[in-house]
């Protein structure tokens, strides 16, 4: 069990995906890109000017269960203040939270109505 001021912890928020990648060599992996709203990518607090927004690479094994055009422009919860990690060469600087099914494949995990981008989770 994890206490409240654990789950405080996570910086989870929403982000709208700008732009997603196949990865060359990766048969379940793509790059998004996400924009996270006026956050400080160093932070991951609000904190930027008004009128910048914070774009994350993030990597993500959504490739079985969605093709790249149906996931442009859709909103996504991205755990924000994960350490980075080095995959396929690649830095994935997030986590797109996803359930999965009986077949263990990924469904992301997104509000029912648009929120604005940086919208904190929790």
């Amino acid at each position: 069990m994890i206490t409240i001021d654990d789950f405080k912890k996570l910086n989870i928020v929403v982000g709208t995906v700008e732009a997603v990648e196949e990865i060359e060599g990766s048969e379940k992996l793509y790059k998004f890109s996400i924009n996270i709203g006026k956050t400080d990518p160093e932070t991951s607090l609000p904190a930027l000017p008004a009128g910048r927004q914070a774009l994350r690479q993030v990597l993500g094994g959504l490739k079985p269960s969605y093709k790249k055009e149906d996931l442009l422009g859709k909103q996504v919860l991205v755990l924000a203040n994960l350490e980075p990690r080095k995959m396929m060469g690649l830095e994935s600087q997030g986590m797109i939270l996803a359930a999965s099914d009986e077949d263990r494949k990924p469904i992301i995990i997104s509000p029912l109505e648009p929120v604005p981008n940086g919208t904190i989770i929790g």
